[in-house]
């Protein structure tokens, strides 16, 4: 069979669905062969927003999200979506063309090292040198990139190779069970455990993938150990549980921060350096640290590990769970954070009845978000001012239902990203909170959702400039340079792509204007004048705060 044919049948062995892309020159063959096939081809306007699409994918399904493009300005284009969901843990597989192999050797029109730009980017990249090659190379990139810990990895197709013919088949994918811990390092990870005094957990991104969170629960329950998550780690522990102490990882302290100071251990689950340094509440190397995860810890001044468990986290967490035994009670005293936890409900409660008029205060609009959203449906965010809102005031109560971007911190992420989890969960009502800025770095994909179908809402804070550089150049140096800009009328941009838009200026009515974009059935843009001297005030409260209670 043609060798672009295999290429597709191979990606329909492992279950692709969607491969979203921008096609070129260089993989019409491929292309050609997807017009066949089962797998839909989710045409978007730039290579960047296609790679975000893929990132989200693999976020929520656990499975690799492809994205395509062709050679030069397309792979180049591709760059920050791909090193987004890398560092964001997501399995993603990307394939890219390439001119025929008879011309790679010297200057050559729109040629570059494709691979060579991709490989600190990814788990793997490689180029398709035979056609006989392809169908290990297809079931190498996604075994690779859905292999703990999670990446991208690319496969570029020169287009000489996809026009020939080869007789391979593809390679079935095999599941394989998932490693648990050392039985040694359970004895001992246990005795840690009973020797604190304050242990607390942070839960990491990797308490979002394979059963981890279901297992984190049933710890927490039998232990009495409260946790904290990352940006990422959100959901892993349902809001609504008195185990759950809400979201660590903003740069100045909160209300948490007072409970990790007290912390004797900290049992970091899941948990990405990248996401929260561990400088920032391990300053001394005070703590003793028990590191659960899939793999070895990474080495840090302020990381220094006493126990390790690795393997798979669910099974880690399992492990645990019996080896400690049957408890009558258990080992700590949940309410000794009661009061804690109530501050800090208080605190994200507080401007729940906002009536300002002109601009909305970010915790009434993250408020008013989790009103009208669902326990299932799902909420990205953006890079910006309003990430770090979205990080401190709002909550979960399943996993994978909040995606932040925290590694990578790619801003551009949340429209094209609502765009896919539209796609994978048809039914949920998907909600993307963009800065102005952000949201107009991949707006021309709002036609792509149209196209689609994909009714997502897309809240945008408007405050014209780029509002969290500002926010740390005033923090740091009490003024900031000029970093305003202008914006088009939402209202009509969203209309002119065949979307509904809303602008809403006054805070009772942003609720009622979120369920009628909801309600329209098209994608939909909402315009909010948000309330951005929030932020210093937020920065002085809590720089201020206390620890006694």
């Amino acid at each position: 069979m043609k060798a672009s044919d295999l290429f597709v049948r191979c990606l329909e062995a492992e279950g692709v669905e969607f491969i979203f892309g921008v096609p070129g020159e260089e993989n019409a063959d491929l292309m050609i062969s997807l017009a066949d096939a089962s797998i839909r081809f989710v045409l978007c306007r730039h290579e960047q927003a296609a790679a975000f699409m893929a990132d989200v994918y693999g976020r929520l399904t656990g499975r690799p999200g492809v994205c395509l493009a062709t050679l030069g300005p397309g792979a180049t284009n591709l760059v920050t979506g791909v090193a987004n969901g890398n560092m964001d843990r997501s399995p993603m597989v990307v394939i890219t063309g390439q001119g025929g192999t008879q011309r790679l050797h010297k200057e050559s029109h729109q040629a570059m090292h494709v691979v060579d730009m991709f490989k600190p980017l990814t788990k793997w990249a490689e180029m398709v040198q035979h056609e006989d090659n392809i169908s290990e190379m297809v079931r190498k990139a996604f075994k690779l990139a859905e292999f703990e810990k999670p990446g991208a990895c690319l496969i570029e197709l020169p287009e000489d190779i996809a026009k020939r013919n080869t007789d391979k088949t593809p390679i079935a994918p095999v599941s394989a069970r998932r490693s648990g811990p050392d039985p040694k390092a359970l004895v001992d990870a246990v005795n840690l455990i009973r020797a604190a005094k304050r242990p607390v957990i942070l839960a990491g991104n990797g308490c979002v993938r394979k059963r981890s969170s279901e297992q984190l629960c049933r710890f927490v329950s039998k232990t009495g150990i409260a946790a904290a998550t990352t940006f990422m780690g959100k959901g892993s522990i349902p809001r609504s549980s008195e185990h759950c102490l809400f979201t660590i990882g903003l740069q100045s302290r909160d209300h948490v921060s007072c409970i990790m100071e007290e912390a004797d251990l900290v049992i970091a689950i899941g948990y990405d350096l990248v996401e929260y340094d561990p400088n920032r509440w391990n300053q001394g190397n005070a703590k003793k640290i028990l590191h659960i995860d899939f793999l070895p810890a990474e080495v840090d001044e302020n990381y220094r590990v006493d126990v390790e468990l690795i393997g798979d986290i669910a099974n880690c967490l399992y492990g645990l769970v019996e080896s400690l035994g049957e408890l009558e009670t258990p080992l700590f005293d949940i309410s000794r954070h009661a009061k804690r936890r109530q501050q800090m409900l208080d605190d994200f409660a507080h401007h729940k009845d906002d009536a300002t008029m002109g601009k909305i205060r970010p915790q009434k609009a993250l408020w008013d978000c989790r009103e009208v959203l669902g326990p299932s449906d799902i909420l990205l965010s953006d890079v910006g001012a309003h990430k770090m809102w979205v990080a401190r005031q709002y909550h979960c109560d399943e996993p994978n239902t909040c995606l932040i971007p925290n590694g990578f911190c790619s801003m551009g992420f949340a429209l094209p990203g609502a765009i896919a989890a539209k796609l994978v969960h048809p039914d949920r009502r998907v909600l993307a909170v963009c800065g102005d800025a952000g949201f107009l770095m991949n707006v021309q994909d709002f036609e792509t959702a149209v196209r689609c179908g994909a009714a997502i809402v897309c809240l945008v804070w408007e405050d014209l400039e780029y509002g969290l550089i500002a926010w740390k150049q005033e923090t740091q140096f009490g003024r900031h340079t000029d970093l305003s800009f202008g914006n088009p009328d939402f209202v009509r941009l969203a209309e002119s792509f065949g979307g509904y838009g809303a602008r809403v200026e006054n805070a009772v009515d942003l609720k009622p204007a979120l369920e009628r974009a909801f309600a329209s059935g098209k994608p939909a843009i909402v315009a909010m004048a948000v309330d951005y001297s929030e932020n210093m005030k937020m920065t002085k409260r809590l720089g201020e705060l206390t620890c006694t209670l």
